[in-house]
Formats: C-alpha cells, sequence, structure tokens
C-alpha cells in the first residue's frame, strides 16, 4: 500500500493538531479540577484524563513520530536539516516531559481517590505531585509551539 505526500501530510497535521487539542485540553481539566481543591472531583477528573492520554495522546505521539520521518524521508530531507534536526529535539524533550506527566496525573488521581475512600483531605504528596506536573507541562507546551512554528516557517 503506497500513501501520497498530501495524505500522509494530512495525517501528520491532523495527529500535531490532536497532539497540541489533547494536551491543551486535558492541561485546562486538569487544573481546573486541581484548583477547585475537592479530592473528588480531582479523583474523576484525573481518571478520565488518564484514559484520555492512553487514548488519544499517546497514539498520536506515534502517529505523529511516524509521518514525520516519513515525510522526511519522502522529501529526502536530512535529518541534520536545522528545522527537522531542532523539531525532532524539541519532540524529545517534550517526551521526556510528557512521560513523568502522565504518571504524575495518574498518581494523582490514586492519591485524590484514597483521600475520599478515606474521608481525609488530601494529602502533602498530592501537593508535591501536581507541582511537577504543573512545572513539567511548561517546557512541554512551549515545545509544541516552537515545532509548530518551524513546520511553518522552516527557518535554515
Amino acid at each position: 500500500m503506497t500513501v501520497d505526500y498530501l495524505t500522509l501530510k494530512w495525517i501528520h497535521i491532523l495527529s500535531s493538531t490532536l497532539l497540541l487539542g489533547t494536551g491543551l485540553g486535558i492541561a485546562f481539566f486538569m487544573w481546573m479540577a486541581h484548583r477547585s481543591g475537592d479530592a473528588r472531583q480531582i479523583a474523576a477528573t484525573a481518571r478520565v484524563v488518564v484514559i484520555a492520554d492512553a487514548l488519544f495522546t499517546a497514539p498520536a505521539v506515534v502517529v505523529q513520530l511516524g509521518t514525520g520521518l516519513w515525510l522526511a524521508w519522502l522529501l529526502h530531507l536530512p535529518l541534520t536539516e536545522f528545522w527537522v534536526g531542532t523539531a525532532l529535539l524539541l519532540f524529545f524533550v517534550i517526551g521526556a516531559c510528557w512521560l513523568p506527566v502522565v504518571w504524575l496525573q495518574a498518581r494523582a488521581r490514586d492519591l485524590a481517590r484514597a483521600a475520599v475512600e478515606a474521608g481525609m483531605p488530601l494529602p502533602p504528596a498530592y501537593a508535591r505531585v501536581m507541582r511537577w506536573w504543573f512545572w513539567l507541562g511548561w517546557p512541554a507546551f512551549i515545545s509544541v509551539i516552537a515545532i509548530f512554528w518551524l513546520m511553518v516557517h522552516k527557518p535554515v
């Protein structure tokens, strides 16, 4: 089976849109639940966030990398081309931030659920988890925006 260039590019753009959209959506809902301080709301939101990351974000990451490398190959673009190499580097920065964030979201979910089940307030560990979650989100988000810029402008 062969895929033409425009179809492959469309899949690549669609997966990048899905990554940005799910990333922003997940971050927004997780942050709003966190700000509520309500362990029940946090547990419910984090449960859905973990599922969304597994169903949407993770597959989009794989598709994004695969289609990006395939497009570079089709166009005979060396991975050392400035904008391609920089985008790849940023992609791995995003991954280095996102993988711990996935674990942190699951940990926040578990801590909130345990607090609800015990009828206790959120433990101090929950605040630490969310601090890490918050600070890892910024370099990932900025890197995603930078990749979009690189894909459009293709600086040399």
